[in-house]
């Protein structure tokens, strides 16, 4: 069964997005400190909360591109207002998300002696 062109795209964005990840820090004369957990789960919430952030872009960018050409048609204004609406609903919960998950990393880290 071969493969259609979309979904080689996919997976070369994958690929491409989540090979940083797995390469090694570049580091001088110390550790890059990947070994440690925490600092791997950092690193990948990081990477998440950018990729939301191209996600919310794209959303965006159609929602506006909606907003833009329907020339004055209530369901294509109606869909594109809908479009932003959520993209920045969902911005604001990733970003809400990692705020508070900072928040809690430094509480607990001053709690146990991090």
């Amino acid at each position: 069964m071969a493969r259609s062109s979309t979904d080689i795209k996919l997976i070369a964005l994958i690929i491409a997005l989540g090979l940083p990840l797995l390469l090694p820090e570049t580091a001088f004369a110390a550790t890059a400190g990947m070994g440690n957990i925490e600092n791997f789960i950092r690193s990948l919430i990081t990477a998440l909360i950018g990729l939301a952030g191209l996600v919310a872009t794209g959303f965006l960018v159609v929602g506006g591109f909606i907003y833009i050409t329907s020339s004055g048609s209530p369901e294509h204004l109606d869909r594109g207002k809908r479009t932003i609406t959520w993209a920045l609903v969902g911005l604001a919960i990733v970003l809400g998300a990692f705020v508070l998950s900072q928040i809690m990393s430094t509480l607990a880290g001053n709690a146990f002696g991090g």
